[in-house]
């Protein structure tokens, strides 16, 4: 008695690449197209109804976007594997999708076979990447940690001005070295202040030189 065929629901907005898809995907052994859907409601949708064993998503989606779609099938079908077949290859949806919960990312030109084999391991509770997104993948698990940055609720114009002002800078010395307005250093100093729960400016400065900063600067 042969196996079951992995059951699939495609959702990708664009017309002729949705139907390439599809064709592609019933073209496979083993593998049964039970949806097809323009949006990222729709693949919710028919998701609910035949219950697939794989959701073959894009990302960019009208009304829901695929990030958001993997999102709401982790919570209403965790049984049903994310695979995201995308144009985008940049670190950012890459990761943003697999926090989503997506099972495997691939780009879209990958071969006919790398799909096959990419929804036959989501299937089977593996997770896949393409080539290229499986050698950052690695590279990020392989990187040094990185330093951690503190006071991360600063922006990263407040961050450096907390540094200058850590360095005993004045806000008209602040404002000459970085070409800002006085009173632009001086609101962000007042948003710093409001940030860091602190009264005054020697509060700030106390703060920041325990946490390292100012001590590179002139």
């Amino acid at each position: 008695m042969s196996e079951s065929p992995i059951r699939v629901v495609l959702a990708d907005d664009h017309p002729v690449v949705r139907a390439g898809l599809a064709a592609l995907l019933t073209s496979l052994p083993g593998i049964e197209v039970v949806g097809v859907a323009a949006t990222g409601r729709e693949a919710i949708r028919e998701v609910l109804t035949h219950r697939p064993d794989v959701a073959v998503l894009d990302l960019q989606m009208p009304d829901l976007d695929g990030f958001a779609a993997t999102r709401d099938l982790a919570r209403s079908a965790p049984d049903v594997a994310v695979l995201v077949l995308t144009m985008f290859e940049d670190d950012d949806s890459v990761f943003a999708a697999m926090r989503a919960g997506a099972r495997g990312y691939l780009v879209k030109g990958a071969e006919q076979d790398e799909i096959a084999r990419a929804i036959h391991a989501v299937a089977a509770g593996e997770a896949i990447f393409g080539p290229g997104v499986a050698r950052r993948v690695l590279a990020l698990f392989t990187a040094p940690p990185a330093t951690e940055v503190p006071f991360p609720e600063l922006t990263a114009r407040e961050h450096e001005i907390l540094d200058l002002l850590a360095a005993g800078l004045s806000n008209s010395a602040i404002a000459t070295r970085l070409s800002l307005a006085a009173k632009t250093v001086a609101n962000n100093v007042s948003s710093i202040f409001t940030k860091l729960h602190v009264a005054d400016r020697p509060s700030a400065i106390v703060r920041a030189r325990d946490a390292g900063l100012g001590r590179e600067q002139p």
